[in-house]
């Protein structure tokens, strides 16, 4: 990569943001808890580009900021280096290509999170300005999410805009 690397200290508060995000999304889930508590103490190394990120399993099943000296358990290194690809799998909802090294059973627990915990966006926006105003934002952002990706679907050569995925934003009924 070239040009000007961001400054350490918010390379550092980025990581941290964005444990305490993944954290708050884990907590949702009891079994991603349960699963993840299995693997107490065990080191993932996230890298893309020039970027890596290195978490640790707590006790309680969530992650931590690992420290700098630990050693990782497992390596996943993201191979798309283009930012603008990048997002444009995630807009159709392709999971990026990753190189996947280290210990067998806990890469299968991150898939396993990977597969099936999902931010259930409308319920925490429920929290803060009510449960019908969060069903019309979503509902809004879900369309225009589908808009987006069917968008983008058409112009990638052979790609379809797949459904929303289970969890996904969605135009959903009241109950």
């Amino acid at each position: 990569m070239s040009g000007p690397l961001p400054p350490a200290w918010l390379v550092h508060e980025v990581q941290h943001r964005t444990v305490l995000f993944l954290n708050h999304v884990l907590m949702q889930e009891r079994e991603a808890m349960d699963r993840l508590a299995r693997q107490r103490g065990r080191v993932a190394r996230v890298q893309w580009r020039i970027f890596s990120m290195a978490l640790q399993v707590t006790p309680a099943g969530l992650f931590d900021l690992a420290p700098a000296e630990a050693v990782a358990d497992l390596r996943l290194e993201v191979s798309e280096t283009s930012p603008l690809s990048l997002a444009g799998s995630a807009l159709r909802g392709d999971k990026p290509t990753i190189r996947i090294e280290g210990d067998v059973q806990f890469a299968a627990e991150i898939n396993w999170l990977v597969d099936h915990v999902r931010w259930d966006v409308e319920e925490d926006m429920a929290r803060v300005i009510g449960d019908a105003p969060a069903r019309a934002v979503a509902s809004v952002v879900g369309r225009a999410v589908q808009a987006l990706r069917s968008f983008v679907g058409a112009r990638v050569p052979g790609g379809q805009a797949p459904a929303p995925a289970a969890g996904e934003l969605s135009d959903r009924s009241p109950p």
